[in-house]
């Protein structure tokens, strides 16, 4: 079984709940999934340890927030090259915030990223039956990359 560090952030909750239903992908494929807000892990060595990352942010005028942003200079140095890793976030207009983040853990971070590619989901797709199917799918492709 591998584990997974699945960090985010989150404003007004949706992105916390796509990280509950990423886990249970997770899990379903016979994983570990750790959660946490990116707040709380305030050292590298509260991030190191895992096989694998799923970063979730929101985007807020076509960007990440700061929060996200600051997180991603220490997650460098922890050197997570190789590791596995996923990007997704949801928006309301533009949505680029979950590509921004898999094209940083692709490309900066050199991580072997799920081949879905970003999961970036409208507000009103998460609130509906797909939308939660869809993170738990994205969480099970996830899984599914370590066999």
């Amino acid at each position: 079984m591998k584990k997974v560090l699945i960090a985010f952030a989150s404003r007004t909750g949706n992105t916390e709940k796509m990280a509950e239903y990423i886990a249970e992908g997770i899990r379903f494929s016979g994983n570990e999934a750790v959660i946490s807000k990116i707040s709380d892990l305030k050292e590298t060595k509260d991030i190191t340890g895992f096989d694998g990352y799923v970063l979730g942010c929101p985007t807020y005028h076509r960007d990440m927030t700061g929060g996200m942003k600051t997180f991603l200079f220490m997650a460098e140095k922890a050197n997570l090259l190789g590791k596995m890793g996923g990007a997704f976030g949801p928006y309301t207009h533009s949505g680029e915030s979950a590509p921004m983040l898999f094209d940083t853990m692709n490309y900066v971070f050199k991580m072997d990223m799920v081949d879905m590619g970003a999961l970036s989901l409208k507000d009103a797709v998460l609130a509906a039956d797909d939308g939660l199917k869809a993170c738990q799918d994205y969480g099970k492709a996830v899984g599914e990359k370590f066999k």
